[in-house]
């Protein structure tokens, strides 16, 4: 994002919007303004929020077009922004987050979700490699549907271009056998104490009376788990289903 510092009155308005405080005053060039507003490219990370919250009375922002691969950041960061590889909005698989169709968690096994970055905080893709390298050392696949999964290399390494983009989050995702959620979750507290960011975790399993209380296993194993998320499993309609009743 940047601010046409011939229209910038210097009114301030676009700062509130900003989601990661990457807009600051600098003294205007203009001999009849006293300051302008200035968006630091490097902690900006392209989300878009102040340009379409309307709020620039000089319609002063604007967006250039972004090359690859400074382009990562706009489609992480931005929710309208659709990926190239998946054809979906967002920063994970829309099974993640909302609804399992595709039959993804199966009994037995634990849906992970290590979701980096948050507003005002932002993440950068080397942070990111440092859990992916850590999962890779497991054997742990990634999520091929997340678009994340696109900039992750052999062995967990992060595209050498994509490595110094700033996210203002994404999610890192994979299915692990249940047994095996432990080590993923040492090895997630080892790159935790590394990182230059903040992650929370989701986990998604089915509710089987067999496998127990997953909270209580969850307490255990010396976590503290929050079960204040949900994805509804089963809702709606599969896509073989979809395209059947269609034809």
């Amino acid at each position: 994002m940047r601010i046409d510092s011939s229209r910038c009155s210097g009114c301030g308005t676009c700062h509130g919007f900003c989601t990661m405080g990457a807009i600051s005053f600098e003294a205007a060039a203009r001999p009849d303004r006293r300051l302008a507003s200035v968006v630091d490219e490097e902690s900006c990370v392209d989300c878009g929020v102040c340009l379409r919250a309307g709020g620039c009375p000089e319609d002063a922002l604007f967006e250039p077009p972004a090359p690859w691969p400074r382009s990562i950041r706009g489609t992480f960061s931005n929710p309208l922004a659709e990926h190239k590889e998946t054809r979906v909005p967002g920063r994970g698989t829309e099974e993640m987050k909302t609804n399992d169709l595709t039959g993804r968690y199966r009994p037995g096994f634990v849906g992970v979700g290590v979701e980096m970055g948050r507003p005002n905080t932002g993440a950068y893709l080397r942070d990111v490699e440092r859990v992916t390298v850590g999962l890779a050392g497991l054997g742990v696949s990634l999520e091929p549907r997340n678009p994340l999964t696109s900039l992750i290399g052999p062995g967990g390494r992060v595209l050498p271009e994509a490595r110094d983009q700033k996210v203002l989050s994404c999610i890192v995702e994979f299915v692990i056998q249940r047994e095996r959620l432990p080590e993923a979750l040492s090895c997630l507290a080892r790159a935790a104490a590394e990182l230059d960011t903040v992650f929370s975790l989701d986990l998604v399993e089915l509710a089987d009376p067999a496998a127990g209380d997953t909270a209580a296993w969850l307490r255990a194993l010396g976590e503290l788990p929050y079960p204040n998320g949900k994805t509804n499993v089963g809702l709606g309609r599969r896509p073989e289903q979809a395209s059947r009743e269609e034809t």
